[in-house]
């Protein structure tokens, strides 16, 4: 591995062929295969949890192992999706769920007559994101969901696959960081009624593919629980060997707008106030109205031993950042008193001689750098990890100094 280079297969993209890995994209997903590396020591029944879940990606390379994977995470989304990814699902569910799919269909293509009464999500500007004949065929499978009689196992298979049929067809472009639409619709000349068609076949076919990789076995188990990366103690966790996590980067990256096509569909949201109001119990959430409340947010005490250096780099981003600035050093400055609080229950939640590792990215703000691998490294220690090293993993950006690292403390 040469740090000095982008080195994807340690990002989301090692996920895409994985079976239940590459389920549902997300872009700051880690790589299962990092994951698989930093487990495969681990003795079979080893405890490994992941405080900020997201899709679900550590617990199910544990379970993989033979493992006890435990995560906890704020979107009651990514909890859904953690569960179901690391689920086990017997032959006869998954029988039954293949049964129903050319039922479902059937019923989806009758729905889609009736799309413009039929519910659909309050995405906003929902027109820009599916053609018409699209939004009408997800409109009927939406209703054929809702009909289904399954148990609860099989109707979060068929949701997986709605899901990736969803994103599938519609205009979201990943040609950035962040998930973003195209600017003229793919489908805009399209038929709408070889469209619907169209998108019923491809559900049929996600769902295939969806049923054949849950029949993997998990020799291990995995289980995600809502709550906060800041109160370990809540969840009733058990200590754990290794603490395997990659946290949000310190970089305004919204995991609730990455998401909300899947969390609107799922009936996750319904208003865009509720991804606002769920973005700002994030740790490094700021869209909608998390993004306000930052200007009214102050810090309750000092985050040491980084506070100086803290305050330092804060007051340049606050200088150079013309009318933003001093709301990105308010978001900067939260971001490290939330991580501060973690690193506190963190250390509680790791065995006597277990370990803690952290993939984490560092990032620039008005061209200065914010060090979280350095400052994660500080808060380590004084929380009482020793043996604290960092290491760096990859090159993020070919222009920008933005790297990936590993930093790692062990509990004495």
């Amino acid at each position: 591995m040469n740090p000095q280079q982008q080195n994807s297969y340690l990002t989301h993209r090692a996920n895409a062929g994985a079976g239940r890995h590459g389920w549902l994209r997300l872009t700051p997903a880690y790589s299962v295969r990092l994951v698989r590396e930093r487990t495969g020591h681990l003795p079979a029944g080893a405890v490994v949890t992941d405080p900020f879940s997201g899709t679900g990606t550590t617990i199910l390379a544990a379970a993989e192992h033979g493992c006890d994977g435990r995560a906890v995470d704020v979107n009651p989304f990514l909890v859904w999706l953690g569960n179901a990814k690391a689920a086990r699902y017997p032959a006869a569910l998954l029988a039954e769920t293949r049964a129903s799919v050319p039922v479902m269909a059937a019923h989806a293509a009758a729905w889609t007559a009736e799309a413009p009464v039929l519910w659909a999500p309050n995405l906003h500007n929902i027109d820009r994101w599916w053609s018409p004949g699209s939004l009408a065929a997800l409109k009927g499978l939406r209703r054929a969901l809702d009909e289904v009689c399954l148990p609860a196992p099989a109707l979060d298979l068929l949701g997986i696959a709605f899901c990736r049929t969803a994103i599938a067809v519609s205009n979201a472009a990943f040609n950035h960081q962040s998930m973003s639409l195209r600017t003229a619709p793919a489908s805009a000349t399209a038929d709408a009624a070889d469209d619907c068609a169209g998108v019923i076949r491809r559900f049929a076919a996600e769902t295939a593919g969806v049923l054949t990789s849950a029949e993997a076995a998990l020799p291990g188990a995995g289980r995600v629980i809502q709550g906060d990366a800041r109160d370990l103690d809540a969840g009733g966790l058990p200590p754990c060997d290794l603490l395997l996590t990659s946290p949000p980067y310190v970089n305004r990256m919204s995991y609730i707008r990455e998401l909300r096509p899947y969390m609107y569909w799922l009936r996750f949201l319904d208003r865009a106030s509720d991804a606002g109001e769920l973005d700002w119990t994030a740790i490094g959430g700021t869209w909608g109205i998390a993004t306000s409340r930052l200007n009214g947010w102050a810090p309750d005490g000092t985050v040491a031993p980084i506070d100086g250096e803290l305050r330092e780099v804060c007051t340049l981003i606050a200088r150079d950042g013309g009318k933003n600035g001093p709301l990105l050093a308010t978001y900067v400055t939260k971001y490290f008193h939330d991580m501060s609080a973690h690193f506190a229950t963190a250390f509680r939640h790791v065995k006597t001689g277990g370990q803690a590792t952290y993939i984490i990215g560092n990032s620039t703000f008005y061209g200065h750098v914010v060090p979280a691998e350095r400052w994660y490294s500080s808060l380590l220690r004084a929380t009482g990890f020793t043996d604290v090293r960092t290491s760096v993993l990859r090159k993020r950006n070919s222009n920008l100094a933005l790297y990936e690292y590993e930093v790692t403390g062990r509990r004495p």
